[in-house]
């Protein structure tokens, strides 16, 4: 866990300091990219509080949301069609849900019986 806040921690310092920018064409990739890696993440997450995480599935899950993104918006450019607008409603909506399974998860992970609305123990 230390190393995912330790990555988390050093790309948002290195996305704030290394000067990097993305040709504005490629804009629609990228956006759908990132919500596919999001919502695998989240997903993934999710699955480890359900004691359901699975390497090999999480790995084959990015990796088909990302192609099927892509695949999406570009075929979305070649017709014309703004089809990348269904991935990124999509996965929006997965990790809206996602997250919220999450936060539940956490605080549940976090509080005691007393939070959780169990009656504290009267003293002796």
């Amino acid at each position: 866990m230390i190393y995912l806040l330790l990555s988390l921690i050093l790309g948002i310092i290195a996305g704030i300091f290394l000067p990097f920018s993305i040709p504005v064409s490629l804009g629609k990739y990228l956006s759908v990219a990132v919500l596919a890696a999001l919502d695998s993440i989240l997903g993934g997450g999710k699955a480890v509080f359900e004691k359901k995480f699975n390497i090999s599935l999480f790995v084959s899950g990015f990796v088909s949301n990302t192609l099927l993104a892509f695949l999406l918006t570009y075929i979305g450019d070649r017709l014309g069609v703004e089809l990348y607008l269904a991935a990124i409603i999509t996965f929006g909506v997965r990790i809206f849900q996602n997250l919220s399974i999450l936060r539940v998860y956490l605080f549940q992970s976090f509080s005691t019986p007393h939070q959780q609305g169990f009656p504290k123990s009267l003293p002796e």
